[in-house]
């Protein structure tokens, strides 16, 4: 029997990317409270007594690394950046487009010199930090320094940055130091466990296949290829000189929105510099369709880094073919070492509140899904 490297961090074998369907109380707590009808803190023990039923639901299905499953979020980003300093909750022009429906229209704005202090991020991962068991990892999923570039692009946030900046350069100064400055304080309170999601890489793969989708945030045609760059340039900067102990993963998404997408096309056009220059430890690929391409762009992926292979949708609750996974995985293998990929769903299961078109029984039973084929493969 082949021997496999036994994980102790972050990404284990079976995996889940962070977020959780909310449940029901939790989401008539947040409608309150948007209502008017009960206060900041009523909700917050709301969430308090929802995120502890969780952890105890992560660890007793097994899983080694778990999340709040962003249950004090709306969204897997925009919240992160109402957080810094010199930003501001705003309503956006137009929601995020996704196939047959639109979100929500929400977006970040800049209201003054951006930085990082006293971010609230910290009091919840703090929460988590005491309330999992002894042993247990408190995996933090923040979205990536390029997402929130890019969506501090939109022409209708770029007004607020031209007013306190002087250029785009100073700008992105600020929001490397801001981060740092997050996982600073992160790292303080115990993290080591960091995930960075980011759905620029698939808008890219998109948009260089597809240039008639490309959406009004500064980008055309022929801005592509600097703005593959640009992006990794940024991720780094912000990974750059963080604590050799800390964990710095990073998860790629074409969008997951009330169990629909945003974007197609394969990794090709973004596998260098994505996987050959970002300089993470782990790389969560979502892999649970046709939409993603080939696994023959794995082959650039350094054989010292981790891929997570994303086989199983978290977008209907139908479980997939046993044997079709892992066949798939085993093929996969063939572009990376199967010592160096685990198994994991292509997303989370709620990456806004509104949570994706399957039940929690259902998410649960993904998860064993997950558990039970890993068990099989690398024991």
């Amino acid at each position: 029997m082949t021997k496999f490297t036994k994980r102790t961090v972050s990404p284990f074998r079976y995996d889940v990317v962070g977020s959780f369907l909310r449940p029901a109380e939790l989401k008539e707590a947040r409608a309150q409270f948007k209502e008017g009808k009960i206060n900041h803190d009523q909700l917050k023990a709301v969430e308090d007594k929802c995120i502890i039923d969780l952890i105890k639901k992560e660890e007793n299905v097994g899983l080694k690394a778990v999340t709040d499953g962003e249950f004090r979020r709306s969204w897997w980003h925009l919240d992160f950046l109402w957080g810094l300093q010199g930003v501001e909750k705003a309503t956006a022009e137009e929601g995020y487009v996704f196939h047959n429906e639109i979100s929500r229209a929400e977006t970040a704005k800049v209201v003054g010199k951006v930085s990082g202090e006293n971010h609230p991020f910290i009091e919840h991962f703090k929460f988590t930090r005491d309330h999992v068991d002894s042993g247990t990892q408190v995996k933090q999923t923040i979205p990536s320094p390029a997402q929130a570039f890019a969506e501090f692009q939109r022409p209708e946030n770029l007004k607020g940055i031209q007013e306190y900046y002087a250029s785009t350069e100073e700008f992105v100064g600020d929001l490397i130091k801001a981060y740092k400055q997050v996982i600073s304080d992160l790292y303080a309170a115990g993290c080591r466990t960091l995930q960075l999601d980011d759905c620029t890489w698939g808008a890219l793969a998109d948009w260089h296949a597809h240039p008639e989708h490309i959406p009004a945030y500064g980008l055309n045609g022929d801005a592509l290829d600097q703005s593959k760059q640009t992006f990794v340039d940024i991720n780094n900067a912000v990974i750059d000189g963080l604590p050799d102990d800390l964990t710095v993963n990073t998860h790629i998404c074409r969008g997951n929105y009330h169990s629909t997408w945003s974007n197609a096309g394969g990794y090709d056009y973004v596998a260098d510099p994505l996987f050959t220059s970002e300089n993470v430890n782990a790389f969560y690929l979502e892999y649970d369709s046709e939409r993603a391409g080939g696994f023959e762009p794995l082959a650039k992926v350094p054989e010292d880094k981790y891929v997570v292979v994303g086989l199983v949708t978290s977008k209907s609750g139908k479980l997939e073919d046993k044997q079709t996974i892992l066949d798939r995985l085993h093929e996969a293998a063939k572009y990376h070492p199967l010592d160096k990929l685990c198994l994991s769903p292509q997303c989370g299961f709620a990456s806004t509140e509104e949570g994706n078109i399957l039940t929690e029984e259902q998410q649960w039973n993904k998860i064993k899904f997950i558990e039970d084929i890993a068990k099989e493969v690398w024991g």
